[in-house]
Order: structure tokens, then sequence, then C-alpha cells
């Protein structure tokens, strides 16, 4: 175990200051401005006289790598607030699961017809299916009737992605939302 610490010490340090180990760099200053290529120690020395770290932007550029004189703490904390507000925006499309039996109730299937409308309106799509047991098998044709019409009755807040179709002793139909109606 001891290796194992050893081996990952400083894989993920950020490249700045005295861990750039190129011999030249293309210096920018904090204000935007080409300084030129000069050797790294006097870059790193010109950035600390300005109470400023030098931070590599692109080390593959040929032949001299590329660095910035900033302020690298402030620079670090920027960036993760952008990634966190990124991830704000982004929104994760989950399936939501309705099952039903073919014998439903009105009033129980309605109860199911307002929570699909709930999950399309929040943009996830909807997965319903119909489950049949024993001798319901024997009424396949009376599930897909059901999923049919709740698919007619949901076509408001979404689209079926592929006709309903029998698996197994199942019979389901996959709903996504439209793509502008969410909220």
């Amino acid at each position: 175990m001891k290796g194992f610490y050893r081996k990952s010490y400083g894989k993920n340090l950020p490249m700045i200051n005295e861990r750039i180990r190129a011999q030249e760099v293309r210096l920018i200053s904090e204000t935007g401005e080409m300084l030129g290529i000069m050797p790294t120690n006097k870059a790193v020395q010109i950035a600390q006289e300005r109470g400023y770290d030098l931070v590599l932007i692109s080390g593959k550029d040929q032949p001299t790598p590329v660095t910035k004189i900033m302020d690298y703490g402030k620079y670090k904390f920027e960036t993760e607030k952008k990634a966190k507000e990124q991830k704000k925006k982004q929104h994760l499309v989950h399936v939501k699961e309705i099952k039903m039996r073919y014998k439903i109730e009105k009033h129980d299937y309605m109860v199911n017809v307002r929570k699909a409308e709930k999950f399309l309106t929040n943009g996830d799509k909807v997965k319903a299916s119909v489950s049949m047991f024993g001798r319901e098998m024997e009424h396949k044709d009376l599930g897909m009737d059901l999923l049919n019409r709740f698919v007619e009755d949901t076509k408001e807040w979404g689209t079926p992605e592929k006709p309903a179709k029998m698996e197994g002793r199942n019979a389901l139909v996959i709903l996504a939302p439209h793509p502008h109606k969410h909220k």
C-alpha cells in the first residue's frame, strides 16, 4: 500500500510557477499584453514581483508553451463557479414508469393520466406498461387498447417514441415530452 501513495502523489497538481518544466515559455501579462518568449525562471520571477502566479495555459504548443500571469486562486474559483452554473442549467431526462392492469377503474386510470401529464410537462419520459398474469394473457388486445387510449389521452403533452408493443407479459409504450412544452 505504500507504493500507492507514492505513485499518485502530484499527478493532478496544477501547472503553476515552479511546476512548469519547460525551458522557455511565451508569456502573457495579466492585462492580456504579449510579453514575449523568455526563460521559465525569469517568467516566474516577473509574476511573483507583480504579486501573481504564472499559470500554464497551453503546454502542447510548439515550439514554446503559453503561460499567463494571473491570480490562480481567483481563476480556479471562477472556473468552479462557472461549472456549477452549467450543472444547474442542465436537465437530466428521467424515465418515470406508470404501471396499470387492463381491468383498471376509470378514476385510477385518470390518476395515471394526470401523473403522466405532470412527468411530461417536467421534461421527463414516461414508460406506461400494462401487466397481465395467467389467463389475462388471453386478452392481450384489451391491454393494447388500454395503452393506445393512454397514448391518445396524453398526446397533448407527449408523443410515443415507438408504437405500443408486447414484451413478455407486459404491453408497454414510452412517451417523450414535446420539445418546447415542458417547463
